[in-house]
């Protein structure tokens, strides 16, 4: 048996809109200049405290960081009430966990630094609930890239880090995997740049989800 351990925001979905639009309303309800686009988008995938502490610097006051994490949360779920698809999924991910879904030797589960109430929020909105056997979150685990996440997936479903894979878009997707002892595979259309994501050690980065099949063969050899 495989896992394929996926992150979510830059990954399966697009949200970095959702996510500038909540930190520049997070910065602003404490009187701060809001972060630029890409120190935003730079921060992705950390837990929401570490977040705050890299855009706010070393010297940030605890409280000033609890602030700004529940000003950010209370505006991502206010946006998300407002309607629409404001999560879509990456063109080709659908498609990609159905043909993986539809193996026999294949377990699919989460990675993220997502909350639980934004997991099932996302899970809700492209019905895809039942598709992963392992979910693990900020909520429960330290911040990636930490190996806790990926370390109790691999408990939780009894897989061998030689089988494991996990897809991210960011530095600290594949530094957790590479620390956790499996394969990480970086993704180009996400928040960090593809040499980046090289440099960090992922073992591949593609270029669409069509070749996500195809590189889990050659690693797996299927």
């Amino acid at each position: 048996m495989h896992l394929v351990l996926f992150d979510v925001d830059g990954t399966l979905v697009d949200s970095q809109h959702m996510i500038v639009a909540a930190m520049d309303r997070a910065f602003a309800s404490v009187a701060r200049p809001a972060p630029s686009r890409a120190e935003t988008l730079s921060v992705v995938g950390l837990s929401l405290d570490e977040a705050m502490h890299r855009l706010l610097g070393a010297e940030a006051e605890p409280a000033v960081v609890r602030a700004l994490g529940e000003a950010y949360k209370a505006s991502y779920f206010d946006l998300r009430r407002s309607g629409g698809d404001q999560e879509p999924l990456y063109p080709g991910a659908r498609a990609a966990l159905d043909a993986l879904a539809a193996r026999d030797d294949v377990l699919l589960g989460l990675a993220t630094g997502k909350s639980h109430r934004g997991i099932r929020a996302v899970l809700d909105l492209h019905d895809l609930h039942g598709r992963f056997v392992t979910v693990q979150c900020a909520d429960d685990h330290p911040s990636k890239p930490h190996p806790a996440m990926v370390r109790a997936a691999l408990a939780e479903t009894g897989v061998a880090p030689e089988r494991a894979v996990i897809l991210g878009d960011t530095v600290f997707d594949v530094a957790m995997g590479r620390a956790a002892g499996i394969v990480a595979i970086g993704v180009a259309w996400g928040y960090h740049e593809a040499d980046d994501l090289a440099a960090a050690g992922a073992a591949r980065v593609l270029d669409d989800y069509a070749e996500l099949l195809p590189s889990l063969g050659e690693l797996f050899r299927w």
